[in-house]
């Protein structure tokens, strides 16, 4: 009776671990964005702002010397930590904006494209929003698949399908049009970290249907 009782006790225990790591799987995921002086705004910040609403861990990162970054719209944004000085190796995801000449910034730094190769050879999710998915190309990550960018690059990116929809995804590439999807690009997102009944409160926090 006793050895029972033992086993039931431990069966419980193992259940409510179960539960507890069911309920917290997606909190555990670790996105980061990267900020170029002049990236777009809402690029960069639709993103953060759902993954927040969601308690996603997500952090953007400066690829300059400086914590502080400026927008192509003239808004500084102070970043959550300098790329110089962060791992990112255990995120899930990393988020490319566009915005002119912030993706120009993010294609030409040796550091992103690091990072860019690193979590396409790991089999990490990369997205890209407008002039972002250049940066793909910049590293030669990705050729082939099917994406979307901004008509002002669309020719840059010959050697992907490009299709001009709204979002596309290909295995773990996501990739967005332009700025006036920010919100649709990072829902989008979201949709791969986390279940319907945290999508469903996050799109009704946010009005949207």
């Amino acid at each position: 009776m006793k050895k029972k009782a033992l086993a039931t006790e431990k069966s419980k225990k193992k259940y409510v671990t179960l539960r507890i790591n069911h309920l917290n799987i997606y909190t555990t995921m670790k996105v980061y964005v990267f900020l170029a002086e002049g990236f777009e705004t809402i690029e960069a910040l639709a993103p953060i702002d759902v993954f927040k609403r969601a308690q996603i861990d997500v952090k953007s990162v400066s690829i300059t010397n400086a914590i502080e970054v400026t927008s192509s719209q003239g808004v500084r944004v102070k970043a959550d930590v300098l790329l110089k000085d962060t791992d990112l190796s255990d995120g899930d995801m990393i988020v490319i904006p566009g915005g002119n000449p912030g993706y120009v910034n993010l294609a030409e730094s040796k550091a992103v494209g690091n990072v860019v190769k690193d979590y396409d050879k790991a089999g990490k999710y990369i997205a890209a929003i407008c002039g972002g998915p250049t940066v793909l190309l910049a590293n030669k990550v990705g050729k082939g698949k099917v994406i979307t960018c901004h008509r002002s690059v669309k020719e840059e990116m010959s050697d992907y399908k490009y299709t001009g929809k709204d979002i596309e995804k290909d295995g773990k590439l996501i990739t967005a049009i332009g700025a006036g999807h920010s919100v649709d690009f990072a829902l989008a997102l979201l949709q791969l970290m986390v279940d319907k009944a945290t999508i469903d409160r996050v799109k009704a926090g946010l009005e949207v249907k």
